[in-house]
């Protein structure tokens, strides 16, 4: 490898020759080699169009010349389109400062380098025009999420309901046993079970976006700690519109930027809605391979789609697959949930220096499940078949099935004919016939679980 001299304001050091990042990057590059998670690409992404909205907003009042600032803003967009490569051009790990100083430095390096083909651009004095790191980052953290919730995992749910819903069209007159405590309930339909998963993830989504609103208020504007120094609020104003002329995700300006630096309340309770979302998904996932359970010694009330074989010794097994990795995903969700609210109490005085794990931590679990609630609606929602005549078996040998009997002969005769049944192992209407607590034609006429299904069913 061949190297260039960089200089800073602490001296000399050597960068690849065809790095496009200069000598703060290569600095940080080389003081922290720590583990392998490198700064998410939707917060590099959203860095980047940070930057080049700073360059329109810097123009438009006087800060930049129009030469620098088209400069700037063809640079960012250069980087933007270059969706497959962009990241090797931030090369730096999450494990640096916990202002993200690193990152921010690194997106002005390599946006002068580029721009600087069309005229003069400094990293600092240019492309860092009325930021710091410390509005910036924060900045970039909030857009990346709002972004991603957005763009990619709300229309996910949306597919999941939407398969859900297409469930329960097809199986809303199939009664099956209803289970609490893992043990026979009353029944129910299986539409009505779904509708409970279903319920769930819209549930969740609704948490999603009312946090949305506390997540699109900005800091952009408060610089190095809250004061706003060398960012004019003409600037603000422009940068905002500019911004939402080009995402369409309506930020706003945060009415406090000392909170919007040093506090990461927002990113908090977005986390938690995603926490949410993980327990109901996790919720869903084990219903499903409990129902699918057997196929021969368990429920076997439903029967997933045979994707690949699942045992290197049990010839003919398949596992519900699906259902595990998006189980721990859900896991993994609510450990990152853990870690980012432990990390948002540490801001001291006037910012949070816990900054990249958070972003890290919050965009993954983003990302996992969106990408685990996709594969799950396609790869096992889709092909899900129900067994209806085992559904129906265990409707019709179910002591809970007494429970119709309640109002007629009341609960303490019903028990004592369910557990007759049990105990004797008959059926419920032998043991009922045989103490004698109703005629076979009472029986017949008030024990029907097609009855026993509610209002909604």
């Amino acid at each position: 490898m061949t190297y260039r001299i960089e200089r800073d304001s602490m001296g000399e050091i050597k960068v690849p020759t065809d790095a496009l990042w200069g000598p703060q990057t290569q600095r940080s590059k080389e003081n922290f080699v720590i583990g392998l998670e490198k700064m998410p690409t939707q917060l590099i992404e959203s860095l980047v169009l940070i930057k080049q909205t700073a360059a329109v907003a810097n123009q438009q009042v006087g800060k930049l010349s129009e030469e620098k600032s088209q400069a700037i803003y063809a640079a960012a967009q250069q980087l933007l389109d270059d969706s497959v490569s962009i990241m090797t051009h931030f090369p730096l790990s999450v494990w640096q400062t916990g202002s993200g100083t690193q990152t921010n430095m690194n997106a002005n390096e390599v946006i002068a380098h580029l721009a600087s083909k069309q005229v003069p651009i400094h990293p600092n004095d240019d492309v860092n025009c009325s930021q710091s790191s410390n509005d910036v980052f924060p900045t970039a953290m909030h857009v990346a999420a709002v972004t991603a919730v957005t763009e990619k995992l709300m229309p996910v749910i949306d597919r999941v309901v939407a398969q859900l819903e297409q469930l329960e069209a097809t199986y809303q007159s199939t009664i099956k046993i209803g289970r609490t405590h893992l043990q026979d309930a009353t029944p129910v339909t299986f539409a009505q079970e779904v509708s409970g998963w279903r319920a769930g993830l819209q549930h969740t989504k609704k948490m999603l976006a009312l946090t949305l609103s506390e997540v699109k208020q900005l800091p952009i504007g408060g610089t190095a700690v809250g004061t706003g120094l060398n960012a004019s609020s003409e600037y603000v104003a422009a940068f905002m519109t500019q911004l939402n002329q080009k995402t369409g995700l309506d930020f706003v300006e945060t009415d406090n930027k000392f909170h919007g630096l040093a506090n990461k309340d927002a990113l908090v309770f977005l986390s938690g809605a995603l926490k949410a979302l993980a327990a109901n998904s996790l919720k869903m996932a084990n219903d499903v391979r409990w129902l699918a359970s057997g196929p021969r010694s368990g429920f076997g009330e439903i029967t997933l789609p045979a994707n690949e074989p699942g045992s290197s010794i049990m010839p003919g097994k398949v596992n519900p697959t699906q259902c595990e990795a998006l189980s721990m995903v859900a896991v993994q969700v609510m450990g990152n949930d853990a870690t980012i609210g432990i990390a948002a109490s540490q801001g001291n005085f006037e910012l949070n220096v816990y900054m990249p794990v958070i972003a890290y931590n919050l965009l993954q679990s983003v990302d996992l499940l969106a990408d685990s609630l996709s594969s799950f609606e396609e790869k096992c929602l889709r092909g899900l078949t129900v067994n209806e005549e085992k559904m129906a078996q265990y409707v019709n040998q179910s002591l809970m099935l007494v429970t119709a009997l309640n109002a007629h002969i009341g609960y303490d005769k019903g028990a004592e004919i369910a557990k007759k049944a049990f105990n004797e192992a008959l059926t419920l209407k032998e043991a009922a016939l045989a103490l004698g607590y109703v005629t076979e034609e009472e029986y017949e006429r008030w024990v029907r679980p097609e009855e026993m299904l509610g209002e909604n069913a």
